[in-house]
C-alpha cells in the first residue's frame, strides 16, 4: 500500500541537502538549479516564464544567485512563487567556504572570539 502523504515536494523540516559540486552540475537549460539564500531551487520549468528572460537565469545556473536575485528587487509575489521550485538546502563543506581572512590572520576556519586559544 502506498503512503498517501508521500509527495515529490520537500519541506524545510525534512530538507534534502546538496553540495555545491552537485548543484554545479545542473547548469543547462534542460536542467537548471539555483541557490538563493542557501536554498536550492530547480527552476527548469520556470525558464520560459521568467519575465526577465531565461538568459539571466542561465547565467546563474548551477551557482549562488542570491546577490543577483536581491539586486533586481524581486516582489513578494516572486519570492512566494520561488517556493514551488524549492528542492533542498545547500550543504556547505569546508572546501566550499572562502577564507574570510586570506592573509591567514585569524587561523582559518576561525579563531576564538577573544583572539586567544586559552
Amino acid at each position: 500500500m502506498e503512503d498517501e502523504n508521500n509527495t515529490d515536494s520537500v519541506s524545510e523540516s525534512n530538507a534534502k541537502y546538496y553540495t555545491l559540486e552537485e548543484i554545479k552540475q545542473h547548469n543547462m537549460s534542460k536542467d537548471t538549479w539555483l541557490i538563493i539564500h542557501d536554498k536550492v531551487y530547480d527552476i527548469t520549468s520556470f525558464l520560459e516564464e521568467h519575465p526577465g528572460g531565461e538568459e539571466v537565469l542561465l547565467e546563474q545556473a548551477g551557482a549562488d544567485a542570491t546577490e543577483s536575485f536581491e539586486d533586481v528587487g524581486h516582489s513578494t509575489d516572486a519570492r512566494e512563487m520561488l517556493q514551488q521550485y524549492y528542492i533542498g538546502e545547500l550543504h556547505m563543506l569546508v572546501d566550499d567556504m572562502v577564507d574570510p581572512c586570506p592573509g591567514g590572520c585569524c587561523g582559518w576556519p576561525h579563531s576564538p572570539p577573544n583572539g586567544r586559544d586559552d
